[in-house]
């Protein structure tokens, strides 16, 4: 149990509207079940469906990740064309 809550939760945050749709929806056709009010299971049934309905348009609009790399703009070229730098040393005279 404890570890479907972390899915949960993220879930709400990711799609809030779908995920509140699906509670009230669920909840209503429990209590339209339970209590043999057939009009608000059904209209508890109806939420749910348009709620997945949603999520499923949602995920629909989103746009696919591209597949290949993007080029990206160098500004140096890939290996110096200049001598490497020659090593400093430290002199042992003292400062003036």
């Amino acid at each position: 149990m404890n570890a479907a809550i972390p899915k949960l939760l993220s879930a709400y945050r990711k799609e809030p509207l779908p995920s509140v749709l699906v509670t009230m929806g669920a909840v209503d056709a429990v209590i339209g079940g339970l209590g043999d009010r057939w009009s608000l299971f059904t209209f508890g049934l109806v939420t749910v469906s348009m709620a997945i309905g949603l999520r499923w348009w949602l995920l629909q609009q989103r746009r696919p990740y591209p597949t290949e790399e993007i080029a990206t703009p160098r500004y140096l070229p890939p290996s110096s064309s200049h001598q490497a730098l020659p090593v400093l040393k430290v002199s042992k005279r003292p400062p003036r």
